[in-house]
């Protein structure tokens, strides 16, 4: 079993930036993948960036040249930096995981981009 915990959502103004952090019970080397994701109301859940333990990265369009995925082995942390946040980055984010062919999903952090 896995627990990941999120932290670092809040309320900014569109042109600011935000760091997400979500950390893991276990290695995060040992992970295929770990990935974030959101939720805006009234939309379905949207894949935002990905990890792998090789350290490859991967985007959604919307969000390519704002946000840098990054994880960091010894901390067991993943991280998501967000610049230049616009309005519709307005969600839950979610921290996934994958090891062993079982996903896991920590409880969601809310990030509101607001003026």
């Amino acid at each position: 079993q896995v627990q990941l915990v999120e932290s670092g959502g809040g309320l900014v103004q569109p042109g600011g930036s935000l760091r997400l952090s979500c950390v893991a019970s276990a290695s995060i080397f040992s992970m295929n993948v770990m990935n974030w994701y959101r939720q805006a109301p009234g939309k379905q859940r949207e894949w935002v960036a990905g990890i792998t333990s090789g350290g490859s990265a991967g985007y959604v369009d919307s969000v390519k040249g704002r946000f840098t995925i990054s994880s960091d082995n010894a901390k067991n942390t993943i991280y998501l930096q967000m610049n230049s946040l616009k309005p519709e980055d307005t969600a839950v984010y979610y921290c996934h995981a994958r090891r062993y062919a079982v996903d896991y999903w920590g409880q969601g952090t809310q990030v509101t981009v607001s003026s």
